[in-house]
């Protein structure tokens, strides 16, 4: 795969997720005034268990497959990769509903573990209706996973991309449709209305299957086609298929699971902390901000790395298995910048833009505000430690995600309720991103050993980076400051928008002024944008 392919790859993946990101992320606007801090926080509390078995239900094969095939298809074996996708449905469908069992019948074992009675609002009554309703999801979701990482293992992103659009649109459209009829026409409670809005996963997930199952039909003749073409000298029993795939896919569960986890060790510990710390009064209202609103405004850049770490598996694969070092090395050098370049930006932008804008998305909230402030930077972290899982998993060193992921786990875990106590919600985001720092810093050391990878070139060009982010920071801050002289964010939702827009018109502004007029744009992006620079040079993206 070339340069340009896996850039086109990856962003068809990054346009689909980022719609469906956007989706989801907007979706909470009016979310948030139907159900308020007390159906936030019920939300999340059904939520972070079903993402925990839904990994477990794919146990990672999805991704894996898309490896699997990827490797079997760059030797021209089509049979192989098809031969195990085919048995691999029937185990996703039968694992997921086992898994919808499980969770089911685990809700009240779970929900006591939530919830402080003394102090809470929601009841774990509550909390067990709210996992049982989601639960049903887990029916579909691996199946539609196994089919978008067939795909994705043939280099075809387009079906995974709009299947997720689908899926994100009609899951919407009902969470807020039901919501609203419960509680505006019907007069029901929170509760019911918060079940009806987890419920909606499986609602989505049966539109993203119906639009894999129509790509499906229409490329039937090519897949018909690719295995009258294989070569059929390679033949791997099933018994050592899954062998291979499950030794590959423990790794993609942990990634999978890692902000599943970070979560669920808040869910565990926030609500204890909080009233051990005398702020049980307000526990809800403060986990609602950190795991539900925060949240969804922070995972916007993360995006990026979700897409990056399904494009690059098969081709990282691809060139681990031919032993193409130069590609390796290109497509290394163009995900770390490109991943930087974007991020960078987005994060401190968003931290220094904190107040105006968790105030256009919900209401005005200090606290909101505060934990927006010291969470976005965070997102650097998440996006890294996704890409350079992926990239352990291409070079075939995964077995490593799994001391990565614990190490910073056991970090989050021995500092979350003791920061908690000493500094509330910040303490848990501070807790997160040690946990994160550590097994980032892992993962990094891991590819320097195992690929042979050097970090020079690419810290330059991050360090130029961070300069340029600096220089828009201070350009946003003076904007915000500026602005501020006649809107005041605190006062309303339509000024704080205005606040937010023109902070980040600014800031993106600046930052493509001086990423193109440096040359920095032209150098990852085409020399086309040269033109544009403060000097020409010849320059080589990835191969510096």
């Amino acid at each position: 795969m070339s340069t340009s392919k896996l850039l086109r790859g990856t962003f068809i993946l990054t346009a689909g997720v980022m719609i469906s990101r956007l989706l989801g992320l907007f979706y909470v606007i009016p979310f948030y005034h139907l159900v308020g801090e007390r159906g936030g926080a019920l939300y999340g509390y059904g939520y972070v268990p079903y993402q925990i078995f839904l990994s477990l239900a794919t146990a990672g094969i999805p991704v894996a497959v898309s490896k699997f095939v990827s490797k079997y298809n760059a030797l021209e074996e089509y049979r192989v990769g098809y031969t195990l996708f085919r048995s691999g449905l029937a185990l996703m469908l039968a694992s997921g509903v086992v898994s919808w069992l499980v969770l089911y019948a685990l809700a009240p074992v779970l929900a006591p573990y939530v919830i402080d009675a003394k102090t809470n609002v929601n009841s774990v009554a509550d909390v067990t209706a709210v996992i049982r309703a989601v639960s049903f999801a887990l029916v579909i979701v691996p199946v539609m996973s196994l089919i978008r990482g067939f795909f994705q293992g043939h280099e075809s992103m387009g079906p995974t991309a709009l299947s997720q659009v689908i899926e994100q649109v009609l899951r919407i459209a009902f969470l807020l449709g039901a919501c609203y009829v419960i509680l505006r026409w019907w007069d029901g409670s929170i509760v019911t209305a918060v079940s009806a809005a987890t419920f909606a996963a499986f609602v989505g997930a049966i539109g993203g299957l119906a639009v894999l199952l129509v790509y499906w039909w229409k490329r039937r003749e090519h897949l018909r086609s690719l295995l009258e073409q294989s070569r059929d000298q390679v033949h791997v029993p099933l018994r050592a298929m899954y062998r291979e795939l499950l030794f590959s896919s423990i790794p993609f569960v942990l990634v999978g699971l890692a902000m599943s986890l970070y979560q669920l060790v808040d869910q565990f510990t926030f609500n204890h902390a909080m009233a051990a710390a005398g702020r049980g009064h307000v526990s809800e209202h403060a986990y609602s901000v950190l795991n539900m609103w925060a949240q969804k405004l922070v995972i916007i850049p993360v995006t990026l790395a979700t897409s990056f770490s399904s494009a690059l598996i098969p081709a990282i694969t691809k060139a681990h298995v031919e032993q193409n070092r130069k590609a390796m090395r290109q497509y290394l050098n163009q995900t770390f910048q490109v991943l930087l370049f974007l991020t960078l930006p987005a994060v401190i932008g968003m931290a220094v833009l904190a107040g105006p804008m968790y105030s256009s998305f919900y209401s005005y909230d200090p606290l909101g505000e505060q934990v927006l402030h010291w969470y976005a930077p965070t997102a650097v972290l998440f996006a890294l430690f996704s890409v350079t899982a992926a990239i352990m998993q291409g070079i075939n060193q995964q077995r490593f995600t799994v001391v990565s992921l614990a190490a910073g786990l056991l970090v989050k875990g021995a500092l979350n309720t003791l920061l908690i106590m000493k500094w509330g919600t910040v303490g848990a985001v501070v807790a997160t991103t040690a946990g994160y720092l550590v097994s980032v810093a892992f993962n990094l050391w891991v590819i320097h050993r195992y690929a042979r990878y050097r970090y020079r070139f690419v810290l330059r060009r991050a360090t130029f980076m961070v300069i340029l982010t600096a220089v828009m920071s201070l350009a946003v801050a003076a904007a915000e400051a500026l602005a501020g002289q006649w809107l005041d964010y605190r006062a309303g939702k339509g000024e704080s928008v205005v606040l937010a827009v023109v902070g980040m018109a600014v800031g993106a502004s600046v930052y493509l002024f001086l990423s193109i007029r440096s040359g920095l744009f032209a150098a990852l992006f085409g020399r086309r944008f040269e033109r544009w620079a403060f000097w020409r040079r010849k320059t080589s993206d990835a191969a510096s």
